[in-house]
């Protein structure tokens, strides 16, 4: 149930290729099975912060397992790695759910 929404102003080349890899890197974060994990990304999107360059806001949710101040390094560090955007042109935005509040299959975790 870890859900990564990655918007970026940058053209991805190989979107699937980063889907999967992205969908393993919050996995590890997260100490969350790969099978749960969903990954979205919006590329080439009109997008300004600060300037026109190239520039990205990453949104992590998940059900607990979130430790924001062990993993925005790690995750901004991963997007320049494989897109290029410098960390100070990256947001990360952070929502830890309720059980309650995430459904799946038919059902709610809580």
């Amino acid at each position: 149930m870890p859900f990564i929404n990655i918007s970026t102003s940058a053209k991805i080349k190989d979107k699937k290729k980063l889907l999967d890899e992205i969908t393993i890197f919050i996995s590890s974060l997260t100490n969350k099975s790969k099978r749960f994990v969903m990954a979205k990304i919006e590329d080439d999107s009109e997008m300004y912060f600060e300037d026109e360059s190239p520039c990205c806001f990453i949104e992590v949710k998940s059900i607990g397992s979130i430790n924001t101040s062990e993993m925005t390094k790690p995750i901004c560090n991963f997007i320049y790695e494989k897109i290029g955007i410098p960390v100070d042109k990256i947001y990360v935005r952070f929502e830890d759910v309720s059980p309650s509040m995430w459904g799946w299959n038919g059902k709610t975790f809580g």
